[in-house]
């Protein structure tokens, strides 16, 4: 009976994280069915229609090739990699060595440092909008493409320190001594011992900082929106959805090219997602 029990559980289960699933890819499954329809098969029936009569709905790829040649996309999709790869490097790198600080070494005010810097987490990020883009005006950050990296590794600061410093801590302390002990200085403990150690966690930090910073509008909009040539895609994206109306056959289109590098980030990252998850935040 216990056999039996456990089996229906498990088909309970999974019958319904598979609903669930199911659910939660409908939207985003429309939304590419529609952004290979046409502007009339849109305009007249909704994208479930591919199913219930599949003969009358015609595919092409006019969207993505007009989304692609006309307007700023090409552009934006460039100004896009620009602003994300500094802005998850920079604060990766200045958060590992704040971790390992926080993490291995003894200095005054560490526990109060510490907590200062955690307790930036829960601060709005819309509070500091104000002063930050006053400073920017005033010393002409505001359209640059340095400017958005610095508020951007401001921002991501805070979250990525705590979640790697939750995981440094972790790491044996023996193999530090012992390294310290033959001479390893501490930079050569960090890159040749930590780092390597915390890819996990670097990992699932990456992918975090990577999806915010590629998907943020508001603070792109508010510090580079000034300069149509620095804007990157979700500022161009939020344009178009002005400027074109009802196309959604181009703004659908827009928005899987718009993902398609988030998705390849995940997918290059994901088999080290899950054991950074679980070593870099649940450890206290």
């Amino acid at each position: 009976m216990n056999v039996i029990k456990k089996k229906i559980n498990r088909l309970f289960l999974h019958s319904f994280l598979i609903f669930i699933g199911v659910v939660w890819l409908l939207p985003t499954f429309g939304v590419l069915i529609t952004s290979f329809r046409t502007a009339a098969d849109v305009a007249r029936t909704g994208w479930w229609t591919i199913f219930t009569d599949p003969l009358s709905i015609k595919l092409t790829l006019a969207g993505y090739i007009k989304v692609l040649t006309h307007g700023n996309m090409g552009k934006a999709f460039i100004n896009s990699l620009i602003v994300t790869i500094p802005s998850t490097i920079l604060p990766i790198l200045l958060a590992s060595l704040a971790a390992m600080a926080f993490a291995w070494m003894k200095f005054p005010l560490r526990t109060a440092l510490l907590a200062g810097t955690i307790s930036l987490v829960s601060v709005p990020l819309q509070a500091t909008v104000i002063p930050i883009l006053t400073l920017y005006n005033k010393i002409g950050l505001t359209g640059k493409f340095y400017g958005i990296w610095m508020a951007h590794t401001g921002y991501g600061l805070p979250l990525i320190i705590y979640f790697l410093y939750n995981f440094f801590k972790e790491i044996p302390h023996e193999l530090l001594d012992s390294a310290s002990i033959d001479g390893a200085s501490t930079l050569q403990i960090f890159s040749h011992i930590i780092l390597p150690l915390s890819i996990p966690a670097l990992a699932s930090i990456t992918i975090f900082q990577f999806l915010w910073v590629w998907n943020d509008l508001f603070i792109a909009l508010l510090f580079l929106g000034g300069n149509p040539n620095a804007a990157p895609l979700t500022v161009t994206l939020s344009t178009l959805v002005g400027s074109r109306g009802q196309g959604w056959e181009l703004l659908t289109s827009a928005a899987f090219i718009s993902s398609s590098i988030p998705i390849i980030v995940f997918f290059s990252l994901q088999r080290y997602f899950v054991r950074g998850i679980m070593a870099g935040s649940i450890k206290a």
